[in-house]
């Protein structure tokens, strides 16, 4: 989930799991894809 930029395109990625998108299954990952041209910022976070 994101906070903070325009995400033009691939807002529907960025959702409640059987609201949006499915959830991501035990022992599965999701790679995020996507690009934020002319926004500057800083990401941060933890991978579990």
């Amino acid at each position: 989930h994101w906070h903070g930029f325009f995400q033009e395109g691939t807002n529907w990625a960025d959702g409640p799991a059987f609201v949006t998108q499915c959830p991501i299954a035990s022992g599965n990952s999701f790679l995020y894809d996507f690009h934020v041209p002319d926004q500057a910022g800083e990401l941060s976070g933890t991978t579990v």
